[in-house]
C-alpha cells in the first residue's frame, strides 16, 4: 500500500473471501479504502478492466479515479479500472443491449425540460406546478420499479389516478422518439438483464468485482441491479453508513441495508469508527445526536485529533440579524486565523433561506459560491446545441428537432410545426422523417417547406461527418452554420449577448478537450453530456470563496469552519418532517451537517421568522438539546430589535478595528 490505512480500513480492503459491507462513518477514510481495495484486486491478479466502482456523482467518481491512478504502478497497455456513477454504468449497459430493448445505439437521454413539456402535453395542462408532481410521481414509481399497469391499479386520488395514466402513455412517447430518461438508465439494464439470463452471466464475467460507495443511497432498482450483477458469486464491498442516509425524499431507502445480510448471507460486517476530520467536541455531539435514531448497527465515531473549540449556539432576532451575524463572526474569524474564505461554510436546510447570507456577505464584499447553483447544462444557449447533438445523434427525437428547428429562427413557425406534426402522424414516423414526405411539400408554402428540407440537409450533413472527424470540428462548424453567434448578439443586449458567446465557446473548447481525451465522437459524446453537471465538466481549482450549501448539498464535503443556520423548528427538522413522523432523517441531515466541520462549528436559530408575509415566533430545535450539553456555548445575543441594532454596531466596530490592525 501507498499509505497507512489503520486495522478496520486494512481488514476491508485485503478481505476478498466473500460479499463485505463496510459501515464508513464519516470522515472515516471511506474513498481510502476503495481506492486502496482496488490496488489491491490489481495486485492480487484481478483483471483491472474487470473492476468497477461505482458512485454517486461524477464529481465523486473523478476524484476516486484521480487517486485509483495515483495508487497504481505505470502499466504498459491493458485497461484501467471502470470508475463510474451507477447511470453511467446503466448506459454502458443499455448500450450493449439496446436492441434487446427495442432502441437504437443512438438513443437520447431527455433532461427534466423535456420530461416536463411531455407530462405537460399528457395531463393537457399549463399547470407547471401540477406537471412536475406528476413528473416527481413517475420517477418515483420508476425508482421502485412500479410497471404503469401497476401503478394505475394502485393509484387512489384523482392526481395519483392522472398521473398513472400519464405513465403508461408517457412510456409510450418515450419509445417512439428512441429515448430514454435518468430513471430508464437504471431501470431498462436491470429489465434487459433479468429477463436474458445469457446477458446476466456476460456482465458478471465482465465486471468480476464490484464496489459500490454510499451503499445507503441506494434505491431499490439500483439494489436489484447491484444484485443481478453480483451473482452467486457475490464478489463486491458495499460501503455505506446508515447514520448519513438522507436521500429518502429521492427513492433512496435505508431498507437496502437490512436487506443486505438477508439476501447474502455470508456477508461480513466491518466499521471504521476512527474519523481523522473533525475535533473531538463536534464527534463527540454528533454521537449524541445520532444515539437518538433506532440503530441497524452500533457505530460510535471518535478521534485523535484535540479537543477543539465548544460549539456555539447563538440565538438571533431574525432571519436579517443572523446573516448579518455571520458574515461579522466569519470575517473576525478569517482575520484572527489569516485564514481563507474558502475555510468557511454557511448550511442551510432550504434553498430559500440563501438569499438572506447572499445579501450579508455581498454587503461586507466577501466572495462565495453556492453549491446546487444553476448547471453549466440548463443555460439556454448550451440547451439550444445540446439539442441539435441529441438530433444529429436521434432523428427520431422529436423534442430535440423542435428545440433544433426553431432556434435560430428560420422562417419556421407553429403552423409549420402544425403541418409537420400532421404528416408525422400520418406516416407513423417522426417530424424529422416527415419533412420529406410528399404530402408535406403540398401542404406547405415553398418558402417553408424550403426551410425545413434545408435544416433537414444540414443535420444529415453533420450525422455522415459525425463518426469520421473529431468532436470540436463538427461543433464548431455547426456553431457557425447556423450562426448562432450573430443570433445571440442580435437577440440579447450587448452584455447578454457576450456572456452567452463565451459560454458557447467554452463548451465548443470542453468538449473538444474531452472527445480527444477519452477518444470519443460526437456520437458518443452526445449520450454522456446528459450525465455530467457544469461544475464537473470544467476543470480548475475552486475559488477562494465562502461556501453557500445546503446540508444535502454539503454532503461529502468538508470545511475548517462551519456555521449551521436556522437550526430550529419547523426548519430543522422540517415541519412535514414532524408531520408525516419522519424525523429520524432530519436528525441524519443535522449529523451530516455537524461532521462537515473540522474545527469549528455554530449553530444559529432565530428568534422569529417571516413566512408568507406574517411574522412567527420561532423556537430552537429540539436537536440543539440533544447534543452534548458541556461542548456548547450559549450565546446571549439580545432578542429586541434596539439591542439588535447596538450588538450589530458592536460587531461592526469590531471589525473595523481588526482590519485597522492588520493594515498596520
Amino acid at each position: 500500500m501507498k499509505f497507512a490505512l489503520n486495522e478496520p480500513q486494512r481488514a476491508a480492503v485485503r478481505y476478498l473471501d466473500g460479499p463485505l459491507l463496510v459501515l464508513a462513518g464519516a470522515g472515516s477514510g471511506k474513498t481510502r479504502v476503495i481506492t486502496a481495495k482496488i490496488a489491491h484486486l490489481i495486485e492480487r491478479g484481478f483483471d483491472p478492466a474487470r473492476i468497477a466502482a461505482i458512485t454517486f456523482t461524477n464529481k465523486a467518481a473523478r476524484e476516486m479515479r484521480e487517486r485509483t491512478l495515483r495508487l497504481l504502478p505505470k502499466r504498459d497497455g491493458g485497461g484501467a479500472p471502470i470508475i463510474c456513477t451507477f447511470h453511467s454504468l446503466g448506459l454502458r449497459i443499455l448500450r450493449t443491449e439496446a436492441a434487446a430493448l427495442g432502441l437504437t445505439p443512438r438513443f437520447s437521454i431527455l433532461d427534466p425540460g423535456d420530461i416536463e413539456a411531455i407530462v405537460s402535453e399528457l395531463l393537457a395542462t399549463s399547470d407547471r406546478a401540477r406537471a412536475r408532481a406528476a413528473q416527481w410521481r413517475i420517477s418515483a414509481w420508476k425508482n421502485s420499479l412500479v410497471a404503469p399497469s401497476e401503478a394505475l391499479a394502485t393509484a387512489s386520488g384523482n392526481a395519483d389516478i392522472a398521473a398513472a395514466d400519464a405513465y403508461r402513455r408517457y412510456d409510450e412517447t418515450l419509445r417512439a422518439y428512441q429515448a430514454v430518461d435518468f430513471d430508464d438508465l437504471i431501470a431498462m439494464p436491470l429489465a434487459a438483464l433479468e429477463r436474458d439470463a445469457a446477458a446476466a452471466e456476460r456482465w458478471r464475467d465482465r465486471l468480476s468485482y464490484l464496489l459500490i460507495d454510499e451503499y445507503q443511497d441506494t434505491n431499490p432498482a439500483q439494489y436489484r441491479l447491484l444484485k443481478v450483477l453480483a451473482g452467486t458469486r457475490a464478489a463486491f464491498t458495499a460501503v455505506g453508513d446508515d447514520d448519513q442516509a438522507i436521500y429518502g425524499w429521492r427513492g433512496a431507502t435505508i431498507e437496502n441495508l437490512e436487506q443486505l445480510p438477508r439476501d447474502f448471507e455470508s456477508l461480513r460486517v466491518i466499521k471504521l469508527e476512527q474519523n481523522y476530520r473533525s475535533d473531538v467536541r463536534i464527534l463527540r455531539s454528533a454521537n449524541a445526536l445520532i444515539a437518538n435514531n433506532a440503530k441497524l448497527y452500533e457505530k460510535r465515531l471518535w478521534s485523535e485529533r484535540g479537543l477543539g473549540d465548544m460549539i456555539r449556539v447563538v440565538p438571533m432576532a431574525d432571519d436579517e440579524a443572523e446573516a448579518e451575524g455571520v458574515a461579522r463572526r466569519l470575517l473576525a474569524q478569517k482575520f484572527e486565523q489569516r485564514g481563507s474564505f474558502s475555510d468557511f461554510a454557511v448550511l442551510y436546510r432550504g434553498n430559500h433561506q440563501a438569499r438572506a447570507f447572499e445579501r450579508a456577505l455581498s454587503a461586507q464584499s466577501v466572495p462565495y459560491v453556492i453549491s446546487g447553483g444553476q448547471s453549466w447544462f440548463e443555460r439556454t444557449e448550451i440547451k439550444d446545441l445540446v439539442a441539435y447533438l441529441r438530433l444529429i445523434a436521434n432523428d427520431d427525437d422529436d423534442p430535440a428537432f423542435v428545440r433544433a428547428v426553431t432556434t435560430p429562427r428560420r422562417g419556421i413557425g407553429a403552423q409549420t410545426l402544425d403541418k409537420l406534426g400532421a404528416a408525422s402522424k400520418v406516416h407513423g414516423g417522426s417530424l424529422f422523417a416527415a419533412i420529406y414526405g410528399d404530402a408535406l411539400a403540398a401542404d406547405l408554402a415553398p418558402r417553408q417547406h424550403g426551410a425545413l428540407v434545408e435544416f433537414g440537409a444540414l443535420i444529415n450533413g453533420l450525422r455522415h461527418r459525425a463518426e469520421r472527424e473529431s468532436a470540436g470540428t463538427l461543433l464548431h462548424d455547426l456553431v457557425s452554420a447556423i450562426g448562432y453567434e450573430n443570433y445571440l448578439f442580435d437577440a440579447f443586449d450587448k452584455g447578454q449577448a457576450q456572456t452567452r458567446a463565451d459560454s458557447v465557446r467554452d463548451f465548443v473548447r470542453w468538449l473538444s478537450t474531452k472527445g480527444e481525451a477519452d477518444g470519443k465522437n460526437l456520437l458518443e459524446l452526445t449520450q454522456m453530456i446528459a450525465l455530467i453537471t457544469m461544475l464537473e465538466g470544467q476543470e480548475g481549482s475552486a475559488p477562494d470563496a465562502v461556501r453557500l450549501s445546503t446540508l444535502h448539498a454539503a454532503k461529502g464535503l468538508e470545511f475548517p469552519h462551519v456555521f449551521m443556520v436556522g437550526v430550529e423548528e419547523g426548519i430543522l427538522p422540517h415541519r412535514e418532517s414532524v408531520a408525516s413522523g419522519s424525523v429520524d432523517e432530519e436528525r441524519r441531515l443535522m449529523y451530516v451537517g455537524m461532521t462537515r466541520a473540522q474545527q469549528s462549528l455554530q449553530l444559529s436559530w432565530c428568534r422569529r421568522r417571516k413566512r408568507a408575509g406574517q411574522w412567527h415566533d420561532a423556537e430552537a430545535s429540539r436537536f440543539i438539546g440533544e447534543l452534548t450539553q458541556e461542548d456548547l456555548r450559549h450565546d446571549d445575543v439580545p432578542a429586541g430589535p434596539e439591542q439588535a441594532a447596538r450588538e450589530k454596531e458592536a460587531g461592526n466596530a469590531r471589525l473595523k478595528s481588526l482590519r485597522a490592525m492588520l493594515a498596520r
